[in-house]
């Protein structure tokens, strides 16, 4: 998504240098560029008149030539955009590289460090694999943030830039801590990041969506998670989501709503408040439910009114295995009964009576749900969070999707020819092995993609 704002920063302001002049008489004052020995200066003329890759070339040549040229810094900036015209990475980088060592401030050239090493981390197969990149993108973006405005810069191109430049830099903060899982630093960023805009349609589209979508990721992440703003800014962001993103985006959105709410109920109101509102409005209220029963009771109660467990849903199976607790009703038998309250003072009004206490019902709702799961064979989708040729963990349920924790792990049978990207999602045949409540875990072993369907044979009649 951030290609589009690549390319339109690189073209936001003229990148040819300041006005340069020859300056030949003694003492001349002037706020431009002057290059004052008139070699020097024909050979700027010629550089910087060339085009394509004569251009690139005589530019190199005169850096060469000159390296304490006073356009340096500037035609490092024309050089950068050059490379990066001709799609040339590498020299584009690098060009970058020279131009912080001569200018640490250089916000096109910071831009262009940050948008790179941000891609080369999202092209890892892991977080652990791509957080140094990211940490590396954030502490250059936090430098362009504190970039004073450099000499000789109209105020107005100055702030024209830092409007562009702002948002990225802040989202490329939000998402180095989004992945050390620093909710509370993400959700700051991302917040920046969005009041930054100065044009409420660059919220709807490109980096800006994107960013309003993992706020509300963030959001629902966090310990405790806030359902209220989780569920705000993935009903923003769904609004605006393109046709192929927009069903998955708005399913989590309504989820946490739901949760937070109780049911759907007002929620097309609210949808109609996100499309119109970048921030929650003070008229975003939705109430609250009331606390449902405790995970434990919940899964007593669902093994208690389910005839048969098999019939249970996997999130279902799931939420009873690591919440289910055994109760044994006769270490309660043991137990001496409550003593009697003393008697009442005369005159005095009577005790209330003790509540009645909670029946006690033994049973393992746990154990009762893996004895039906154990050694039995299953089709398990889910998003990819680490892989290798061996072993793909899995975010199966909507929670652990949305805070990209894995709750499977799929041993494979044979090693894998093509292993997945972390993101993607994918579904494994594989037999159910063990699991662990703390930390959540269920393992499969003999996984393998699932078999593809054999084609219906056709049935030719005989020709006549």
């Amino acid at each position: 998504m951030k290609k589009s704002v690549f390319a339109s920063l690189l073209a936001l302001a003229t990148l040819f240098p300041g006005t340069v002049s020859m300056v030949y008489a003694q003492g001349a004052q002037s706020s431009q560029l002057t290059i004052k020995d008139p070699t020097e200066y024909n050979d700027y003329t010629n550089a910087v008149g060339q085009t394509g890759a004569a251009k690139t070339a005589a530019l190199e040549t005169f850096l060469t030539k000159y390296p304490n040229t006073v356009v340096k810094n500037d035609l490092l900036e024309v050089l950068m955009v050059a490379y990066q015209n001709s799609g040339d990475t590498a020299k584009t980088l690098a060009t970058a590289d020279r131009l912080l060592a001569s200018d640490p401030g250089n916000l096109r050239a910071l831009f262009i460090e940050v948008y790179t090493e941000e891609t080369q981390a999202h092209a890892k197969s892991s977080p652990a694999e791509a957080q140094p990149l990211l940490d590396k993108a954030a502490a250059q973006a936090q430098t362009g943030l504190n970039a004073p405005k450099p000499p000789g810069m109209a105020d107005a191109d100055y702030q024209n830039l830092k409007k562009a430049t702002t948002p990225f830099f802040d989202g490329a903060i939000a998402q180095d801590d989004a992945n050390k899982k620093d909710f509370t630093g993400a959700i700051a960023a991302f917040t920046n990041e969005l009041k930054a805009y100065t044009d409420p349609a660059l919220t709807q589209t490109g980096p800006g969506l994107n960013d309003t979508y993992l706020l509300g990721q963030a959001y629902a992440q966090q310990t405790p998670p806030d359902l209220l703003n989780a569920a705000w800014f993935l009903t923003r962001a769904a609004q605006f989501a393109p046709a192929q993103a927009k069903p998955q985006i708005e399913t989590a959105a309504e989820y946490f709503y739901k949760k937070y709410h109780g049911s759907l109920d007002g929620y097309p109101a609210v949808q109609a408040l996100a499309k119109t509102n970048l921030l929650p409005p003070p008229d975003y209220k939705p109430t609250q439910a009331p606390p449902p029963p405790s995970p434990a009771d919940l899964a007593a109660q669902t093994v208690a009114s389910t005839p048969d467990l098999k019939s249970l849903s996997l999130s279902d199976k799931e939420f009873i295995l690591f919440n289910g607790k055994k109760v044994d009703c006769s270490d309660q038998a043991a137990q001496p009964p409550a003593s009697t309250p003393p008697p009442a003072s005369p005159g005095a009004a009577p005790a209330p009576a003790p509540a009645p206490a909670k029946p006690c019902v033994s049973g393992d709702p746990a154990g009762k749900v893996w004895d039906t799961m154990k050694g039995t064979r299953v089709e398990v989708p889910g998003m990819v969070i680490s892989a290798s040729a061996e072993s793909v963990q899995l975010a199966v349920t909507e929670d652990n999707k949305q805070s990209k924790k894995a709750d499977f792990t799929i041993n494979m049978k044979t090693p894998l020819k093509s292993v997945p990207t972390i993101g993607a999602t994918v579904t494994y045949d594989a037999t159910f092995d063990s699991y662990v409540a703390d930390p959540p875990m269920i393992t499969l072993i003999d996984g393998e993609p699932p078999a593809k369907a054999k084609p219906t044979p056709v049935h030719h009649k005989p020709a006549h």
